[in-house]
């Protein structure tokens, strides 16, 4: 059964992971999926699309200079036998040859999707230590720094939630539940040292500088806080905020539309 969109492959491919220890977050840093176990030290990133394609390959050959060990996913449609993007076995060997893991997704109608481990991932040959650790650190910060798993591997055209725009959320949240701040009381409320940085730098449209060294939420800032409504919710729970914030929600109009 083919597939109409990459998203589709994102969700069985994070339980493979996931069912193995690993925690799984989608879009991290330009990557589909990255996973991080407690027990090993090196990430590992899968870059999917629906089938094999250069692009992807370079993609995957790319991915390594991070020093993650990177694992290439594509659907495995029985419908297309005899197709070059069904040579499995060979692009296997030239995965290998490249350092890179390979898996395919099977999808059926009546059960659960299949996953098959073509090649597991080497360590990337050709990128210089320093670089790679470099890379890897990159990744671990921005992974460390989302509170979960809110993109799916693969989208397009959408928003995704990054680490800074959860920093930007917690802010705007101060804002919401306490008013008017200054950007000292925003770092100390959400224990942001670069709250100060996001307040003038608005990079959203959300916050409004009212008088020196205080700031408010614009609409914007409420609609964005609707629009990530998940997002906002584990940061109001874990902030100790959900009260404030429905007494927020219902002030500026209830609950929210998205």
């Amino acid at each position: 059964m083919a597939v109409k969109l990459e998203t589709e492959l994102y969700p069985p491919i994070k339980q493979y992971f996931a069912s193995r220890g690993y925690e799984v977050k989608g879009e991290v840093r330009g990557c589909d999926l990255m996973a991080v176990h407690p027990d090993i030290e090196s990430p590992i990133i899968v870059e999917i699309k629906k089938t094999f394609t250069l692009p992807l390959l370079l993609q995957g050959l790319d991915r390594q200079r991070t020093g993650a060990a990177v694992w290439l996913a594509v659907e495995r449609n029985r419908t297309k036998k005899g197709a070059h993007n069904q040579r499995f076995h060979e692009l296997s060997a030239l995965c290998g040859r490249l350092a890179l893991g390979f898996m395919t997704v099977t999808f059926y109608k009546t059960k659960e999707p299949v996953i098959e481990v073509w090649r597991e991932p080497e360590e990337a040959m050709n990128a210089a230590g320093g670089r790679k650790r470099a890379g890897a650190k990159r990744l671990l910060r921005e992974f460390d720094g989302r509170s979960g798993d809110y993109n799916v591997g693969g989208s397009l055209r959408r928003k995704l939630v990054t680490a800074y725009r959860e920093r930007t959320i917690q802010c705007a949240l101060a804002l919401a539940c306490h008013g008017q701040l200054s950007p000292s009381q925003v770092r100390d409320l959400t224990s942001i040292p670069g709250a100060a940085g996001i307040l003038r730098g608005n990079p959203y449209g959300w916050f409004r500088n009212v008088k020196r060294g205080v700031y408010e939420l614009t609409p914007q800032g409420r609609d964005g806080l609707r629009e990530f409504e998940e997002v906002t919710a584990v940061w109001a729970a874990k902030l100790e905020w959900a009260a404030g914030w429905e007494d927020a929600c219902q002030a500026s109009g209830g609950p929210s539309a998205y």
